[in-house]
């Protein structure tokens, strides 16, 4: 079986099924440091990674920036001094979907190399 950081990404198209919670559950310990969170009622898979100052936050965020260009996908991203939160959904269904979870293992590979 692929990782899921190796299946590729696109944009979610607007009538694509939400990943019910039995999937969510079956991918969830392929990505163990991510929560699924509520965020005004559309479920988000969240993850706060700690780096060592502003300057390599920001590096890790062009990081995200560029797989999230090449996949179609775009994640909410909140840039501070020494961490950066990451919010992965699908903005087209409202909730998480596969990419979803593909991406946050796409962020885990990326930050594993800092």
């Amino acid at each position: 079986m692929k990782r899921l950081s190796e299946y590729p990404c696109a944009a979610t198209p607007k009538g694509a099924a939400k990943l019910t919670h039995e999937q969510q559950r079956k991918l969830a310990p392929q990505i163990p440091d991510w929560k699924i969170e509520l965020n005004v009622g559309l479920a988000q898979l969240c993850r706060v990674y700690q780096v060592d100052n502003f300057v390599q936050a920001m590096a890790f965020a062009n990081q995200i920036t560029l797989i999230a260009e090449d996949g179609n996908h775009h994640p909410a991203l909140l840039i501070e001094w020494g961490r950066i939160n990451v919010s992965w959904w699908s903005h087209s269904i409202g909730g998480l979907h596969l990419n979803d979870f593909v991406m946050a293992a796409k962020t885990d590979e990326i930050y594993k190399l800092l």
